[in-house]
C-alpha cells in the first residue's frame, strides 16, 4: 500500500496520477474528499482529515509498505516549528509505529551549506527530514531549488506591467525546477520497492539560470518585452504580511530568499544525470505553462 499525502495539491496530485497508472494500490489522507474527481475515489481508499492529525495519520499508515510526504502551506502558523516539526511529529510516530518501510518526502537543497542553520523554511525542511530519518524508515528526501511554477503567481503583474519581482541579484544563476520533474521522481521512487537506507536526492532541473536571463527568455515566449525588477527583502515581507501571512512565516521566507541569494542552493554539483531526471527547461515551461496562464488572465 502507497500513501499519498496532499493528493489534490500542485505536486500531490501528479504523483498521485503516475502511481495510479502504475496499478498500485494507493491511500490518500485529503482534507476534503470532494475535491478528488469521481474516478479518483473510485481508485483509490480515502482517508479523510488532515496528515498533522494523530488520529488521521494513524489510520493512514495502518498496513502501508510506502508513504510520500509533503507539507502542506500554512500562511498562519505562528513560527516554523509549528509549520514543520509539530505537523510532521504524529507522522513520524505513526510511522515508527506501523514500521513503514520507505518514506519519499519533498525537501529542500542547503545542507552542509554555510546557510543551511539560518536559511527560514529550508532550516525548518532539514529537521523535519531529521525527524522523518530517526523513525528508521529509509527515507529519500528530494530536494529542491525554487519551483518554476511559483512564478505563476505572478502571471498578472507580467501581463499588466511588463516585469516580475523577486529579491534575487538580476545576474545571480540559480537552479529551477519544474514541478512535473519533481512529480516524476518522486513517482518513480514511491514504485520502486528495492531502495534501502536514507539519502537526499537533489532535484535540480537542467540549468542554472539568472533572474535577467529568464526576463530575456519569458519576453522572447510572450513575445512582449517583460524586465525583472529586484525589490529589497523588506518589501518582500510587507508584501507578504499584507496578504495574510504570519510575520514568522514571512520573516522565514525572507531568511530562505536571502540564504539562496548567498549561495544555498550551490552546496551540490550538477551532474548529466540532473537533466535527465528533470529535463524541462524554463523555455520549455515558459511555452507550456506560464504562457497559457498569463494569456488566460
Amino acid at each position: 500500500m502507497i500513501v499519498i499525502t496532499t493528493p489534490t495539491g500542485n505536486i500531490g496530485h501528479q504523483v498521485l496520477d503516475s502511481v495510479l497508472a502504475a496499478d498500485q494500490p494507493v491511500r490518500v489522507v485529503v482534507r476534503d474528499a470532494a475535491k478528488l474527481s469521481a474516478e479518483i475515489r473510485d481508485r483509490v481508499e480515502v482517508v479523510q482529515g488532515s496528515h498533522g492529525d494523530p488520529q488521521v495519520v494513524a489510520r493512514a499508515l495502518d498496513g502501508a509498505e510506502t508513504l510520500f510526504w509533503l507539507l502542506p502551506t500554512d500562511h498562519h502558523a505562528i513560527n516554523l516549528d509549528e509549520a514543520f516539526a509539530e505537523f510532521t511529529r504524529p507522522a513520524a510516530e505513526a510511522i515508527a509505529d506501523h514500521g513503514v518501510k520507505r518514506v519519499v518526502g519533498i525537501s529542500a537543497l542547503g545542507r552542509n551549506t554555510p546557510y543551511a542553520d539560518r536559511a527560514g523554511h529550508v532550516t525548518a525542511s532539514l529537521a523535519m527530514d531529521d525527524m522523518i530519518a530517526a523513525t528508521g524508515a529509509a527515507y529519500r528526501a528530494l530536494t529542491m531549488p525554487s519551483f518554476m511554477d511559483n512564478m505563476l503567481w505572478q502571471a498578472r503583474v507580467i501581463k499588466e506591467q511588463g516585469a516580475f519581482f523577486y529579491t534575487h541579484s538580476p545576474e545571480h544563476a540559480l537552479p529551477t525546477v519544474a514541478i512535473r520533474d519533481i512529480a516524476t521522481v518522486a513517482a518513480r521512487l514511491l514504485l520502486d520497492p528495492t531502495w534501502t537506507g536514507q539519502e537526499e536526492v537533489p532535484v535540480l532541473g537542467p540549468e542554472d539560470l539568472s533572474l535577467n536571463d529568464r526576463a530575456a527568455i519569458v519576453s522572447d515566449v510572450l513575445g512582449t518585452p517583460v524586465r525583472y525588477q529586484q525589490i529589497t527583502g523588506q518589501a518582500l515581507k510587507e508584501q507578504l504580511t499584507g496578504s495574510g501571512m504570519s510575520d514568522a512565516m514571512a520573516q522565514g521566507m525572507l531568511d530562505m530568499m536571502t540564504a539562496k541569494d548567498n549561495g544555498l542552493d550551490e552546496g551540490i554539483t550538477r551532474t548529466p544525470q540532473h537533466a535527465i531526471d528533470t529535463p524541462t527547461t524554463f523555455r520549455q515551461w515558459c511555452e507550456d505553462t506560464l504562457k497559457p496562464a498569463v494569456e488566460a488572465v
